[in-house]
């Protein structure tokens, strides 16, 4: 991610970016999302509108909620594939990931199994991810529940995705019992695509500060349910 937007200096962060970003530039790194389970039209639409209002990049919302027929003027749209426990088979996620991309998807989140990881099968992995590559007409982030994984499952997950051609690695669905996003996982993943692929932070995300602070760690975009009030913790 190019630096427009930050400044400020990032001694203490221990990362090496600078830490501080414009209200506007971290809007602009944002997926304004809505993934709940008992999410209704009437939401997704008021979504879209705050979206637009925030300005944005994108909204985030469930495959059932496509095609999205309010006006998203230059909105993207993105949605999730095999959400949130990744334990599909490759074909239902290629055919969901399809599905989607059909239905006016501009970027694909998938999740991966992270049991075929956790068992030393990280070819099986890349095999899932590039059947969903393969079904994606946009942008495909790989979300890899990282709260979930050690240090050494993290790089191979990255590894993994950056093999199969996606775009993004991703932290979290939210949904995990281990938890969302970290900095550490950030910086991590941040330090193996290596400016390759984008970084997606998402996952617990509600203030100003830990915003601030995963951009300091390598997040070049952010999936946010609580957009506006992190918007609005932004420095005068």
């Amino acid at each position: 991610m190019a630096d427009a937007g930050l400044s400020g200096d990032s001694a203490a962060t221990g990362y090496p970016r600078r830490m501080e970003i414009s209200r506007d530039a971290l809007a602009r790194m944002i997926d304004h999302t809505l993934l709940r389970t008992d999410a209704t039209p009437a939401q997704v639409s008021a979504l879209v509108a705050e979206a637009r209002e925030l300005g944005v990049f994108s909204v985030c919302v469930s495959p059932s909620m496509l095609p999205l027929t309010d006006d998203l003027v230059s909105l993207k749209v993105a949605t999730v594939c095999g959400f949130p426990s990744g334990n599909h088979t490759p074909v239902t996620k290629a055919a969901e990931a399809a599905e989607s991309s059909r239905l006016g998807a501009d970027e694909i989140d998938m999740v991966i199994n992270i049991g075929y990881l956790k068992a030393g099968e990280a070819h099986r992995v890349v095999e899932e991810i590039t059947a969903v590559r393969e079904a994606t007409t946009g942008l495909l982030k790989v979300i890899i529940e990282s709260a979930a994984l050690t240090d050494e499952e993290i790089v191979t997950a990255c590894q993994a995705a950056e093999e199969a051609g996606a775009d993004f690695v991703k932290t979290s669905t939210g949904f995990h019992p281990a938890g969302g996003a970290s900095t550490h996982a950030v910086a991590l993943m941040a330090a193996t695509v290596d400016g390759r692929l984008g970084v997606k932070a998402s996952g617990g995300i509600r203030d100003w500060a830990t915003a601030q602070e995963m951009v300091a760690a390598g997040a070049t975009r952010l999936g946010l349910s609580a957009s506006r009030a992190i918007l609005e913790g932004a420095p005068a």
